[in-house]
C-alpha cells in the first residue's frame, strides 16, 4: 500500500480538497453523485480523484450494478479510512478523555485518564501518557498517525495554538500546542472545545444537511459553536459564540467572568447547585440537586425553571441575530432536561422574533467520547484543507 504522502501532495488543489471533503461526508459516492454535489465539471473530478487514488487515500468500490444502464459496472468512490489515524483529547476540569480515529473520523480506541492537578506540566505529561497509550494499541497506530488535535474550554486561538485563559483549570497564556507537539512528537491544534465539537456536528453529525445552524451545550458552563454559510464561526481573535456569557438578568448572580447575570451564572451545573445551595445551606453536588428536583424538591425545581428561562431566552438571541436552519443542544447538562425543557421552549418561542421561531430545536445526547472525537475531526478537517490556509 502507497505511504502517507504529505498534505501538499495530496490536496494539492481547492478541487481536491473539495472532492474528498464531499466523499468524506456522502461517500461511497459515483463520480457523476460528486460531480452533482460539488458542481465541479466531470473533468476536475477526475483530475482531483487520480491522486487521491493512487496515494490510496481514496478506493473504488466494487460494485455489480452498470453505470446508466449499460457499459463497465459502476465504481463508487470511498475514503480509505486506515490510510491515517488521528488522536482527539478534550480537557476537563477532571480528567482527559482520548481517542484515536481513522481518516473517516471512525472511533477506534478511548481512554480516560483522571487530572490530580491543574498545572500545565502535568496535563501536558498527562497528554503523553495517553498518546502514548493509544499509539501503542496497534502498530499501524504509531506509523500512520502524525496528528494531533486538543480541544478544551475557554478562549483558544486556533492559528497559534495559545490557550489565552481556560477558566476550569485557571490558565492563561499557555501555548499548549508546541508543549503538546514536544510531549508527543505530533503535529498539534488546539481548538475550543464548544467549535470543535460543531465541526464534528457539521461534518458527521446533526448538522450535516444544514448549511447554518448552531450547537448549544449545556452544563459545566453554556457554550455555543456556530456555522453559517457552511463556515464555522472562529471570531477575529478566537473567540466567537460565548453565549453563556450574554447578561439576561440585570440583578442576577455574578459570574465567574466577573459580569452580573450572564446565562452561564444561571444555568449552568454549579449555578443550579448554588442556587439550591444558598437556600439550605448544604454541601451537594450537580447529581443530589438533580436527585432533590426528581424528588419533587420546591426549590431544586425552581432552579432548573430559572435555567430552563435563561436557555430558553438566549436561544432565542442566536435565532434572533443568525437565523439558523437548527439549534442543536447538547452537553452534560441534558441530564436534567426534563426538568427545565417546558421552559426553555416557552421562553424560546415568547422571545424569538418572528420567523425566528420556527427554528428547530433538536436534542443531541453526546457523550465526552464524542468531544474527544470533534477534536480528532478538526484535525482531519486542517489536514485536507492546509493548502487552504
Amino acid at each position: 500500500m502507497p505511504q502517507r504522502p504529505e498534505a501538499q501532495a495530496i490536496f494539492p488543489s481547492p478541487a481536491a480538497q473539495l472532492v474528498f471533503s464531499t466523499l468524506l461526508r456522502v461517500g461511497p459516492a459515483s463520480r457523476v453523485e460528486v460531480v452533482r454535489r460539488t458542481g465541479l465539471s466531470s473533468a476536475a473530478v477526475t483530475k482531483a480523484v487520480r491522486p487521491l487514488l493512487d496515494a490510496g487515500y481514496l478506493i473504488e468500490v466494487q460494485d455489480d450494478a452498470p453505470a446508466h444502464g449499460i457499459g463497465r459496472p459502476a465504481a463508487p468512490l470511498a475514503v480509505r479510512g486506515e490510510a491515517a489515524y488521528f488522536i482527539g483529547v478534550k480537557i476537563t476540569a477532571t480528567e482527559l478523555i482520548a481517542t484515536i480515529t481513522d481518516l473517516c473520523a471512525k472511533a477506534l480506541v478511548s481512554k480516560h485518564k483522571p487530572l490530580t492537578s491543574h498545572s500545565v506540566e502535568h496535563v501536558v505529561a498527562m497528554i503523553g501518557l495517553v498518546v502514548g497509550e493509544l499509539l501503542g494499541a496497534s502498530g499501524d497506530y504509531r506509523s500512520r498517525c502524525r496528528h494531533l488535535a486538543i480541544s478544551i474550554a475557554g478562549d483558544v486561538d486556533p492559528t497559534t495554538g495559545m490557550v489565552g485563559y481556560s477558566p476550569f483549570l485557571d490558565w492563561h497564556t499557555v501555548p499548549l500546542a508546541q508543549l503538546a507537539t514536544q510531549a508527543t512528537r505530533l503535529e498539534t491544534v488546539v481548538e475550543n472545545d464548544v467549535r470543535a465539537l460543531t465541526v464534528a456536528e457539521q461534518w458527521f453529525g446533526g448538522g450535516v444537511d444544514a448549511h447554518s445552524f448552531v450547537l448549544v451545550t449545556v452544563g459545566a458552563g453554556i457554550g455555543c459553536g456556530i456555522v453559517v454559510n457552511d463556515a464555522v464561526i472562529s471570531g477575529a481573535h478566537g473567540v466567537s459564540g460565548e453565549l453563556g456569557h450574554l447578561p439576561i438578568e440585570r440583578d442576577g448572580p455574578v459570574c465567574h467572568c466577573g459580569n452580573v447575570g450572564c446565562v452561564e451564572a444561571i444555568a449552568s451545573d454549579d449555578a443550579i447547585v448554588e442556587a439550591i445551595r444558598a437556600e439550605y445551606h448544604t454541601k451537594l453536588d450537580p447529581a443530589a440537586a438533580l436527585h432533590m428536583a426528581r424528588a419533587g424538591d420546591p426549590v431544586a425545581r425552581a432552579a432548573y425553571r430559572r435555567a430552563g428561562h435563561a436557555i430558553g431566552r438566549a436561544l432565542a438571541s442566536v435565532a434572533n441575530l443568525i437565523g439558523p436552519e437548527r439549534i442543536l443542544i447538547s452537553g452534560e447538562g441534558l441530564a436534567g432536561y426534563d426538568l427545565f425543557e417546558e421552559q426553555l421552549r416557552e421562553t424560546f418561542t415568547a422571545h424569538a422574533f418572528g420567523a425566528a421561531a420556527n427554528c428547530e430545536l433538536s436534542v443531541r445526547p453526546l457523550p465526552f467520547e464524542e468531544w474527544a472525537r470533534g477534536a480528532a475531526v478538526v484535525a482531519i478537517r486542517d489536514l485536507i484543507t492546509a493548502e487552504s490556509k
